[in-house]
């Protein structure tokens, strides 16, 4: 049985317990076995620092020990992912691990940011849009950052989204689901012994 890590930002949620178990409880249902943050217990360290670094360790090691993640790229605290989640999500790629990712908001990347800058946007000469900080803005049609929408699907993963309602936004498991299933289709590629340039190179068309 393949094993999943389940990264995301519901670890911060007052009921996060309740909501991991409910997604390790649908992994099982799509024949995986969950591997999710918080699951192992943490000797207590001298200060906060070392209790952080050993959290860390101990994902790590998780990850590690996976054979793939589904990585929740809601946004949180922000118009963006989850910044630990992040983190997680390029580990598991560079290790060539099966990977797959989702948002509960609909909008895309770019939508989320005029958001951001109120939509005083201005495109120059040089055909970049920018906000009224001068910096220019991503407008792929993507998800969130090109890098974690192109990791994913240099790896046969996918990004799917789904417009959750508001008070639902970290607890609705639609598209969540739908990266299990996704996920339950793929032929094994890291069984295959395949290596993450082979992923990358078969599905660039």
């Amino acid at each position: 049985m393949k094993k999943l890590y389940i990264a995301g930002p519901e670890v911060f949620l007052p009921n996060g317990r309740d909501q991991m178990a409910q997604k390790a409880a649908l992994v099982r249902q799509h024949g995986f076995e969950p591997l999710c943050p918080g699951d192992l217990d943490i000797p207590a360290q001298k200060t906060k620092k070392a209790f952080g670094l050993a959290i860390s360790k101990v994902n790590e090691g998780m990850m590690n020990d996976a054979d793939g993640i589904i990585a929740n790229l809601t946004p949180f605290r922000g118009e963006w992912a989850d910044v630990g989640t992040v983190f997680e999500l390029g580990y598991m790629c560079a290790l060539g691990k099966m990977v797959a990712a989702y948002s509960n908001v609909a909008d895309d990347h770019y939508q989320r940011l005029l958001r951001y800058y109120g939509n005083q946007i201005t495109e120059g000469a040089d055909g970049y849009k920018r906000g009224p900080d001068g910096l220019s803005l991503e407008d792929f049609e993507m998800a969130d950052n090109l890098m974690l929408d192109g990791g994913v699907e240099r790896r046969h993963g996918i990004v799917a989204t789904h417009a959750a309602a508001s008070d639902a936004l970290y607890t609705d498991l639609t598209a969540f689901e739908a990266c299990l299933i996704h996920l339950a289709s793929l032929p094994g590629l890291r069984d295959a012994g395949m290596r993450p340039d082979e992923l990358d190179a078969s599905n660039d068309d």
